[in-house]
């Protein structure tokens, strides 16, 4: 029990380094724009490309975290996300803050890819993701409180994910190297190295509706500081302030998550906390004083990181090797990663308000199939026959609870358990059967 505490922290530590560019994506794309010279067009294109190298990076190693070892493939990822934000912040020129922010978005998505893995094997997946998020939604909050009285430009964004990433770096001893690569399953869990990816279908499902949705909340987060500046009349530190309470408020949602626990499943937060997102959008982009903004924004960031949550504890329960969890994550980043300038086209092809419609019902849209996979997997009773195959009236009594540990419970879909026959002597067994005759009340005098 010791041992799981420690390897939670690193696994902590690097959600929160490879997520912090995602966070900080308002304030990274606006400096680009301001301190560059870039259109809100040209700026956004940067930060989508700088998450689809992070997106990338996930792809690539969803299945190979085991095999380089998730503390040499951390401290790689931290490596790269020093040199390249460190490089974009040193330089003034279009074509280094491009490649360094590309080198750098590799490294964020290598550190995720390594995170989501090792949160994968947690006993509670859904606890260490939270557990993510809440200390990623603290330090873009405290960034976004004191950048904006350092001065403008694009250096200070990029310096402070290369910094985050250095502090990161001491932690990554926490986790198993080369030699002891292979992470840990869950009790319960079953599934060698080369073992096949289970649940494909809902897994490719839930992968495809994650992407659409990460794209409809940053199309609108890539442009939210645009929307605050110019159409709401707000001048910078204002929208940096109101960034930081939002995401403070966030904290508060992913600690309520954390208390709901899998009270209400997985199904009820994911559908319900997307409906309530897509009002969010609606009143966020149409904002024109900073009350409506305000207000858009803060419950917009209470209700994402809470769905977000179990979007990922959804993932993570589909393949204990966390195979599912980085590619899910890794098409989050993808979706993240075309937000910007989805966003960008949006608003000058259509204005804020008219983005803020077609974002709406995309997630609402989207919202169907997530939650139909969380119903599908995840906070249901055995379906009979699988109760009488693999254990009885008593597993379905558990298996209905909402307390029972899942890797103790059998799952639908589940590898049936293999039943060794066991060899009793004759005469043993003779005796055996004449206790128990003797045994039963009935034959008693």
């Amino acid at each position: 029990m010791s041992s799981r505490p420690r390897a939670l922290g690193p696994l902590v530590a690097l959600f929160t380094a490879g997520y912090l560019a995602p966070y900080l994506l308002p304030t990274v794309v606006g400096r680009l724009s301001g301190g560059l010279g870039l259109t809100p067009a040209q700026a956004g294109l940067v930060g989508s490309v700088l998450l689809l190298a992070s997106a990338s990076a996930g792809f690539a190693l969803a299945a190979r975290v085991e095999r380089f070892g998730p503390r040499r493939a951390a401290r790689t990822g931290l490596l790269a996300m020093g040199v390249g934000y460190g490089s974009a912040a040193l330089t003034a020129s279009v074509p280094l803050v491009v490649g360094g922010a590309v080198i750098g978005g590799l490294g964020s998505g290598t550190a995720l890819a390594v995170a989501a893995a090792g949160i994968a094997a947690q006993p509670d997946p859904h606890r260490a993701s939270t557990l993510g998020l809440l200390s990623v939604s603290a330090t873009a909050g405290a960034l976004y409180l004191t950048l904006p009285h350092f001065g403008g430009g694009h250096a200070l964004p990029f310096a402070s994910i290369a910094l985050t990433a250095a502090l990161v770096w001491p932690l990554t001893g926490g986790l198993a190297g080369p030699a002891g690569a292979r992470t840990p399953l869950r009790a319960g869990a079953r599934g060698g190295p080369r073992s096949p990816l289970p649940h494909r279908r809902s897994g490719a499902v839930l992968a495809a509706a994650i992407l659409l949705w990460s794209l409809a909340q940053n199309a609108l987060w890539g442009v939210s500081g645009r929307i605050g500046v110019t159409q709401a009349g707000l001048g910078e530190v204002t929208v940096g302030a109101v960034f930081a309470v939002a995401l403070g408020a966030g904290l508060a949602g992913v600690l309520g998550a954390g208390v709901l626990g899998s009270r209400l499943g997985r199904a009820v937060p994911v559908g319900a906390g997307t409906a309530v997102i897509a009002l969010c959008v609606l009143v966020s982009s149409g904002a024109e004083s900073l009350a409506a903004f305000a207000t858009g924004e803060i419950l917009w960031n209470v209700f994402y990181p809470v769905v977000l949550s179990y979007l990922l504890g959804l993932a993570a329960s589909l393949d204990p090797r966390g195979r599912w969890a980085v590619l899910v994550g890794s098409a989050s980043s993808l979706g993240v990663a075309c937000g910007p300038v989805t966003g960008s086209v949006l608003s000058e092809q259509a204005g804020y308000p008219g983005m803020g419609v077609i974002l709406c019902v995309l997630l609402l849209l989207v919202a169907v199939p997530m939650t139909a996979v969380a119903l599908h997997t995840s906070g249901r009773p055995l379906v009979p026959g699988s109760v009488r195959r693999r254990g009885g009236a008593p597993a379905a009594v558990v298996a209905g609870t909402t307390t029972a540990a899942t890797g103790l419970v059998p799952q639908m879909g589940a590898p049936e358990q293999q039943v060794a026959p066991v060899r009793v002597p004759t005469r043993r067994r003779a005796a055996v059967q004449r206790s128990f005759h003797l045994a039963r009340p009935g034959d008693r005098g």
